[in-house]
C-alpha cells in the first residue's frame, strides 16, 4: 500500500494549502480527459480526500487507516470512516480544488441541501442641494424617493400564501447551473447563475400578484434626513436600511444623501474660510475708517480699515466663516480690498487732489514732470 503523502509528492508536515496545490498539479496531469491514467487519477484523488480533512488525516497519521479495505480489514465498509458515499463531504473539496468553488457547489447536489444566497437590496443615491447659509447652520430636509420596498401584500415573502420562496427546481437550490461540453481537449465544465432564480437558489411557486414574486415593489416615500453643519460639496450622509429592499425578504440597502452646495453670489468657499471682495474708497484706504460688512449668518459686523490700506490687502473677521463638520471652531471671513479710484470729479475736488499731490511732492503728469516724462528723460541720458 503506497503512502498517501508520496502519491501527492508532499512531506508529512505539508500544510493544507500545500496539499491542495499538489493535488491540483497531479489531478491535471493524470485526469483521463487530459490523456492521463484513470487509476492514478483515482489514487491521487483518494489521497487528497484523506489528507484534506484534518480528522481523517490525523487518523491516517496515527494508525495508517486511509478508509480502504486493505487498511481497515476485509468485510468492513471500505469508506465508512469518510461518510456514506465513499468520499462523503470530501468529494466537494476535491471538486473545489480541481475546478474551483463554483463547481463544488453544483456538484454537491442534494447532499448539501443547497446554498441559499440572500442578496441585499441596492444602495440608493439622492442629491441634495444646499445653500451656503444652510451649510453654516445645518438643516433637516424632507426627501421624496421612489425605491423598491417590501411588498405590503405578502410581507416581503413574494408568495401569495406568505409561505416564502422554496428551493429552486432548476438548480437544486445552488443558484448555479452546471453544464459539461465536449471540446477537442476533452470535457469542459462550466457554471453560470441560474436564470430561474437569478442566482439566489430560491424561487416562488405561487407569486404574489402585487409584486410578481419579488417581495418588493416601487414605493414613493418621504424621508426626513438631518444634514449637519459644515458639510462640503460631494459629502454623503448615509441613512441605513432605507435603500432598496432585497428580493423575497433579503435585507435592504442603504440610502445616501449626497450634498451639492450651490455657489454663493458674494462669498467663495476656501475650506472653512469664506472669501469676498470689498470695495474701499481711496480716501478711506488712505485715512482709515470702518466698513459695515454682512456675514453669511445674516448679521452685520464693523470691520476696521487701517490707514494706508493697499489694493489686495486682506481684512479678516475671525470666526465668521464655516464650521467643521461635527462641530468645532469656525473659519474666518477674509475680505480682499479693492481700492476705488473716484471718477467724475468736479472742479473743487480736482483742486483738492492737486493740492494733495503738490504737498506730497507728486507732480501731476500735466506739468511735464510726471512718471512717464521722468522715465523718458532717464532713458535718453
Amino acid at each position: 500500500m503506497s503512502d498517501l503523502y508520496d502519491q501527492l509528492n508532499v512531506p508529512r508536515d505539508a500544510s493544507a494549502d500545500d496539499v491542495k496545490r499538489a493535488y491540483r498539479r497531479k489531478a491535471r496531469e493524470h485526469h483521463p480527459d487530459a490523456g492521463g491514467d484513470e487509476e492514478t487519477f483515482k489514487a491521487v484523488t483518494h489521497a487528497y480526500t484523506v489528507l484534506a480533512d484534518p480528522q481523517t488525516r490525523a487518523r491516517y497519521d496515527r494508525t495508517g487507516d486511509d478508509g480502504t479495505p486493505r487498511s481497515r480489514g476485509a468485510g468492513q465498509d471500505p469508506f465508512g470512516g469518510f461518510g456514506g458515499g465513499g468520499f462523503g463531504g470530501g468529494i466537494n473539496d476535491v471538486i473545489d480544488a480541481f475546478f474551483g468553488s463554483a463547481f463544488g457547489d453544483a456538484a454537491a447536489g442534494g447532499a448539501r441541501g443547497g446554498r441559499v444566497r440572500t442578496q441585499p437590496g441596492r444602495d440608493v443615491l439622492v442629491v441634495v442641494d444646499l445653500t451656503l447659509e444652510e451649510v453654516v447652520t445645518g438643516v433637516s430636509r424632507d426627501l421624496e424617493v421612489e425605491v423598491a420596498r417590501t411588498c405590503d401584500d405578502c410581507g416581503g415573502s413574494g408568495s401569495l400564501d406568505g409561505s416564502g420562496p422554496a428551493r429552486c427546481g432548476d438548480c437544486g437550490g445552488h443558484g448555479q447551473v452546471q453544464r459539461v461540453v465536449r471540446t477537442a481537449f476533452g470535457q469542459l465544465a462550466t457554471a453560470a447563475p441560474c436564470a430561474a432564480c437569478q442566482g439566489t437558489g430560491r424561487n416562488v411557486s405561487d407569486p404574489c400578484p402585487g409584486c410578481a414574486g419579488e417581495g418588493r415593489r416601487a414605493t414613493k416615500r418621504t424621508l426626513q434626513v438631518d444634514l449637519p453643519a459644515g458639510l462640503e460639496d460631494g459629502d454623503r450622509i448615509p441613512v441605513r436600511g432605507e435603500g432598496e429592499s432585497g428580493r423575497q425578504g433579503a435585507p435592504p440597502g442603504d440610502l445616501y444623501a449626497q450634498v451639492r452646495v450651490a455657489p454663493h453670489r458674494v462669498y467663495e468657499r476656501q475650506g472653512r474660510d469664506l472669501v469676498a471682495e470689498v470695495t474701499v474708497p481711496v480716501t478711506q484706504a488712505a485715512l482709515g475708517g470702518t466698513l459695515a460688512v454682512p456675514t453669511v449668518d445674516g448679521d452685520e459686523v464693523e470691520v476696521p480699515v487701517p490707514a494706508g490700506t493697499q489694493p489686495g490687502d486682506v481684512l479678516s473677521v475671525r470666526r465668521a466663516g464655516l464650521p467643521v463638520r461635527g462641530g468645532g471652531r469656525r473659519g474666518d471671513l477674509k475680505l480682499v480690498v479693492r481700492v476705488e479710484v473716484p471718477t467724475g470729479l468736479d472742479h473743487a475736488q480736482r483742486e483738492l487732489l492737486a493740492d494733495l499731490a503738490e504737498l506730497r511732492g507728486e507732480p501731476l503728469a500735466a506739468t511735464g514732470n510726471g512718471l512717464f516724462t521722468r522715465l523718458r528723460d532717464a532713458i535718453q541720458r
